[in-house]
């Protein structure tokens, strides 16, 4: 009976911890930090600042250059009348591409003075590959519109386009009806051959909104 209880003692003892012993945690590993990739620059362009007049509208592109992937571009514009104008359109080409696609933020918007017409001033941005060589580039507006609401075509422009309508013998008839409480622009009559949808693309074209320049400024940026 001695032996099995010296027998357990021994066993107990073993597995107690050693006083001198100690705990050893895993290492974590560092805190990662953001890597930057050096194909994507930032650096100003050089451009040519000088305005161009169109239509009636002069443009200025007042400073371009390229951040990450972005190319953007501020550029200011002279407003016809009081409608709520914007940049319809703009392209940025470079060599080998043409992009068509891009964002505007508006940077400030200046009404008419004493006469002197309204001014509003954007930035457009496109997005480009890191390898996009911009060293031979340009920006160009393509056009501005202010897209009118829909009573606006019963009120100011069902005659414009009705007259130009005839003019190149679309055989297309507009005419306004009330619908809901409200006079609505509507085809009551097109050739038989045509779609309500191609006659609503020719109606509602946005050639009876907008202004078509085009202002296009060059423009380099090197790495």
């Amino acid at each position: 009976m001695k032996k099995i209880w010296i027998l357990l003692a021994a066993l107990i003892a073993s597995c107690a911890p050693k006083p001198d012993s100690q705990i050893v945690l895993p290492q974590l590993p560092p805190t990662a930090t953001a890597y930057i990739d050096s194909s994507y620059p930032t650096a100003e362009a050089q451009i040519e600042s000088a305005p161009q007049t169109a239509m009636g509208v002069a443009v200025q592109m007042k400073r371009a250059w390229v951040e990450g992937k972005n190319v953007n571009a501020e550029v200011c514009y002279t407003l016809p009348d009081a409608a709520d104008w914007s940049i319809w359109a703009a392209s940025l080409t470079y060599e080998g591409a043409a992009l068509q696609e891009f964002g505007a933020t508006l940077v400030s918007l200046q009404e008419p003075v004493n006469g002197a017409p309204g001014q509003r001033c954007d930035t457009l941005t496109f997005i480009v590959p890191p390898d996009a060589d911009l060293s031979n580039a340009a920006i160009t507006i393509e056009s501005i519109a202010a897209p009118p609401q829909p009573s606006d075509y019963c009120d100011l422009y069902l005659p414009k386009i009705q007259q130009a309508m005839q003019e190149r013998g679309t055989g297309i008839l507009i005419n306004c009806a009330e619908a809901d409480g409200a006079l609505t622009m509507q085809i009551v009559a097109k050739p038989e051959g045509m779609s309500q949808e191609q006659a609503e693309a020719i109606v509602y074209s946005d050639e009876f909104y907008a202004l078509r320049g085009p202002w296009s400024f060059p423009l380099s940026i090197t790495q």
